[in-house]
């Protein structure tokens, strides 16, 4: 059949396919990230940036289809998370300008769109890499104008799309030699893959292979945190008071005590509380319940296994600050905050990390990091939270840079990002930062502090790999090093040992350790004493900064 022009109607369809076939696709395309740490990964990134954009599209189905598409990159805009996300949301930005007053468009004009979609992400992009997402963003597009221009027909054109954008998926090995070593495609290039995919079954009338999206523990506990309306109820009302959240590494010995049965494990955490979850596999054992005795739950939890998350908060006074805030929010005479000069946004992971920003003058704090990293619009509500017409952003991770660039395109305020990689570096500018200075010596004084600071990174591998020349197993413990694989060991102190050995020399005066969630007293003190005994001379500081992931976090000045 063929399918001579495009609406408005039709294109939403398409979109809304596609973010279904990435989502049924997103952890498949997690699992081909070169590195083996357990980050917000790319299918995750790019599958809440494009439901962002399907969600602003079902809000905006016309016929017309260039105020679709300006739809569709309004939402994507807002969500993008993570490179691959706002690289995806760039790509159907300059689609979306270049067709925006048009009603319906032809094959030609499709295609050309999708050029214009390249031409703009690789502009956003400061250094753009040949073997990413870009690669086979352009190579499709590419093949989509030369189909165009001798056959009117949309849907062999989105074929040739698809087959050109997968031929240069698997090609991305040759481009960049660290897929090749690895032995993978690029993932964002696959994620995008997965879109087209999707285009292409909706022109076709076929389904695309969807599942629904299985919830994760964190948003099955936000669900239960929201069945009742904080401001509604009273404190002494709260039956059970302690949130409590555990993770139990199974252990073979105690399993031949206690065989393990997710049924058995369930009913029995029952008679200790309500809003109970149980999320389970052949290694973890995942639990939130809301609990009188959290200390009963952790031994329990205990009989199975090692506790290697712990996570017990009163809800009471959690309550009692809701409904606090709540109050003064609601009070209209209360006078507004008058804006400040300077604002300094910062993302931390662990709530021991965010208050040490806090004490050292950031603004406002995002809870994100590796684990989920903050979107567009998340970032926008901080620079708004900040209360400051000039607003620095420290991203601390690269992954949230280029949503912080967007972030600061679209604000109001006059915002500058600062690209800090990692949370040492975000402490150290932010020390930097002198509010008697101007804004353009700020900028300069902030970013030279980045290149002062060694950051030092303790985590664990959740896929096997050979990286750099180095064999790395799941579960091993890594020491990254300004973001390289520097060693790996089966022990977590050894491990730290061997990544400070490697951070430490003569121009060495202070180390700061930031130590995990997961993380003993008994381990910590043998690290720090390894430290004062090979190294005397250096001046070291602990803070606990609760941080999930990372066992340990190291900042050398």
């Amino acid at each position: 059949m063929l399918m001579t022009s495009l609406d408005g109607k039709r294109f939403a369809e398409m979109i809304i396919s596609g973010a279904n076939n990435l989502s049924a696709n997103a952890i498949r395309v997690d699992a081909l990230n070169v590195f083996p740490v357990p980050d917000g990964d790319t299918g995750t990134n790019m599958n809440l940036s494009m439901t962002s954009g399907a969600k602003e599209v079902q809000k905006n189905v016309q016929d017309h289809i260039g105020h679709v598409a300006s739809a569709f990159a309004k939402g994507l805009l807002m969500g993008a998370r993570g490179n691959s996300g706002v690289i995806l949301s760039q790509l159907f930005r300059g689609f979306g300008k270049f067709i925006e007053s048009k009603e319906t468009i032809t094959s030609l004009e499709f295609a050309a769109a999708l050029e214009a979609g390249v031409d703009s992400a690789y502009k956003a992009v400061m250094k753009p890499v040949e073997g990413t997402i870009l690669t086979v963003a352009k190579d499709a597009a590419k093949q989509a104008l030369q189909t165009a221009k001798k056959h009117n027909d949309l849907i062999l054109v989105m074929e040739e799309t698809v087959k050109e954008a997968k031929a240069s998926l698997n090609r991305t090995p040759e481009l960049l030699p660290v897929l090749k070593e690895v032995g993978v495609v690029d993932s964002g290039g696959q994620g995008l893959v997965c879109v087209y995919e999707g285009f292409l079954a909706e022109l076709k009338g076929e389904p695309v292979n969807s599942a629904p999206e299985v919830p994760s523990m964190t948003e099955l506990v936000s669900a239960e945190h929201h069945k009742s309306v904080q401001g509604f109820m009273n404190t002494e009302d709260i039956k059970f008071g302690y949130c409590t959240e555990i993770m139990v590494k199974l252990d073979k010995e105690k399993l031949r005590k206690h065989p393990f049965s997710e049924e058995q494990f369930r009913n029995d955490l029952s008679h200790y509380g309500d809003s109970l979850l149980v999320i389970s596999d052949d290694e973890l054992v995942k639990v939130h319940v809301h609990s009188e005795t959290p200390g009963e739950v952790l031994s329990y939890g205990q009989k199975y296994g090692s506790l290697i998350k712990i996570k017990i908060e009163n809800m009471r006074e959690q309550h009692s600050s809701i409904v606090e805030k709540t109050h003064n929010t609601l009070n209209t005479d209360l006078p507004p905050e008058e804006k400040k000069e300077f604002g300094i946004v910062t993302v931390s992971m662990g709530e021991g990390i965010a208050e040490l920003f806090k004490s050292i003058g950031a603004s406002t704090v995002i809870e994100g990091g590796q684990t989920m990293n903050p979107s567009t619009e998340d970032l926008l509500k901080s620079i708004k939270a900040a209360n400051a017409s000039k607003v620095f952003i420290l991203p601390n991770n690269k992954n949230i840079i280029m949503a912080a660039e967007q972030a600061a395109e679209v604000a109001d305020e006059e915002v500058i990002v600062i690209p800090s990689k990692t949370v040492p570096q975000g402490m150290t500018a932010l020390l930097a930062f002198n509010p008697s200075m101007s804004m353009e010596e700020n900028i300069k004084s902030m970013n030279q502090a980045l290149q002062h600071v060694k950051s030092g990174q303790i985590t664990y591998a959740v896929r096997d790999t050979n990286i750099d020349g180095i064999t790395i197993n799941k579960n091993d413990f890594m020491g990254i090093l300004d973001g390289k694989i520097v060693e790996n060991n089966q022990d977590v102190i050894l491990a730290a040992k061997g990544l400070l050995q490697k951070m430490l020399d003569e121009d060495a005066e202070i180390l700061t350790i930031l130590y995990g969630e997961d993380v003993q007293n008994e381990q910590l003190n043998k690290l720090v004493e390894f430290v004062h005994e090979n190294y005397g001379d250096i001046e070291v500081e602990v803070h606990n900064g609760k941080q999930p992931i990372y066992s340990y976090i190291f900042a050398v000045e």
